[in-house]
């Protein structure tokens, strides 16, 4: 969390530590730090979205711009969250979300009256290398420690490797750019885990490699979606999305075919999405 003397002054921003504001609660940090951009970055909560609702709700009440790098928050509470900060002519930004700082969210914000059908695509880069390293022979658990080692998987890989990272992004982009709220229970979902490494290096060697695919799709009033293991296409963009890649295709009603496709970011890249959000609240 920072605060600055004005939003328009981006070079008074100062760090609020502990120690300098021994406040119980955000409210009080905030009325203390009397802050005027609050970046949010709990851990992701899959079941509520907490805390992370509850410190953008009070930012944006108290009269900060927030910048969140926490899929929860979307998932659980956006439409809340963006009305709130509508009414207090604030920002809620959180192009790190998705595909670190790729600006996935804003790019629809220069595609007015753009309707998007559907999309799919790879957006969890532990289960890339895990694949991979199982399709060069290592088991499940020697995969998941080395992309531990490589700073791409955390400590507990659960949300990775059972897809729900994958399915929160799935729902955020849903949510957000196809209008509609979506449960995580509505998104048919399967992890990794019992993929073994014989089917996946015969897979690989016939030119079909398993990738964590999202699919997302309009139908009626309501959109389908699904995250689950694929077989995919070599030479195509989603059979090369290995390692911290990531690929989305998005399908509109002007635009059949947009993809976007991030290769290798290095790990600064999220902390990139949330210093952009802060330049655009700011110069707003």
């Amino acid at each position: 969390m920072v605060a600055g003397d004005s939003p328009a002054n981006a070079g008074n921003v100062a760090k609020a530590r502990p120690s300098d504001h021994p406040a119980s609660t955000v409210d009080t940090w905030l009325k203390a730090a009397q802050a005027d951009i609050l970046f949010e970055a709990t851990s992701l909560n899959v079941e509520t979205g907490q805390p992370g609702v509850d410190h953008i709700r009070a930012a944006l009440a108290h009269g900060a711009h927030a910048i969140t790098a926490n899929k929860g928050p979307i998932v659980h509470a956006y439409r809340e969250l963006r009305d709130l900060a509508k009414a207090k002519n604030k920002r809620f930004l959180f192009e790190s979300t998705v595909m670190d700082g790729v600006p996935i969210f804003s790019f629809f914000d220069q595609l007015p009256a753009i309707h998007l059908q559907g999309f799919h695509g790879i957006l969890n880069s532990t289960t890339n290398v895990i694949l991979r390293e199982m399709e060069n022979g290592l088991t499940f658990d020697e995969s998941l420690k080395k992309a531990q080692s490589l700073g791409i998987a955390e400590t507990d890989a659960t949300h990775d490797v059972d897809g729900w990272d994958a399915a929160v992004k799935t729902a955020a982009l849903i949510t957000v750019l196809m209008d509609i709220p979506i449960r995580l229970e509505e998104i048919e979902r399967k992890g990794i885990r019992d993929l073994r490494p014989k089917v996946l290096r015969e897979a690989r060697m016939d030119g079909f490699p398993y990738k964590l695919v999202c699919r997302a799709k309009r139908e009626g009033s309501g959109v389908k979606a699904r995250v689950g293991p694929e077989k995919v296409i070599v030479g195509t963009p989603m059979g090369g999305t290995s390692g911290s890649s990531s690929y989305i295709c998005f399908n509109t009603d002007i635009f059949p075919i947009l993809s976007v496709f991030e290769g290798e970011p290095g790990l600064y890249a999220t902390a990139y999405g949330m210093l952009a959000d802060f330049v655009r609240a700011v110069a707003s």
